[in-house]
């Protein structure tokens, strides 16, 4: 019979670790336009997978595909003006 022992050491010894860094939650912060318009799009997307997409469909995709280009592009942009941002 083999016995199951805890692994609550292994696990928790990084525990100080695993918390998100002040920089990490504001990249997540700055990256959170983009991540909701992405979301959006995949709502829109989501809702004509069973289904013969409608015009009213067709121009919500468009309209969130536009959205999340925006969104990218502004973040992008705030990028280039950070030292060590995006080159």
């Amino acid at each position: 019979m083999s016995h199951i022992v805890t692994v609550q050491d292994a696990v928790t010894a990084f525990e100080d670790f695993m918390e998100p860094t002040s920089a990490e939650l504001d990249a997540i912060e700055r990256e959170m336009p983009v991540i909701l318009a992405d979301v959006e799009l995949l709502d829109a997307q989501i809702i004509t997978i069973d289904r013969t997409p409608s015009e009213l469909d067709a121009r919500r995709i468009r309209r969130a595909r536009r959205r999340l280009l925006a969104a990218h592009r502004d973040h992008v942009n705030g990028l280039s003006g950070q030292a060590g941002g995006a080159a």
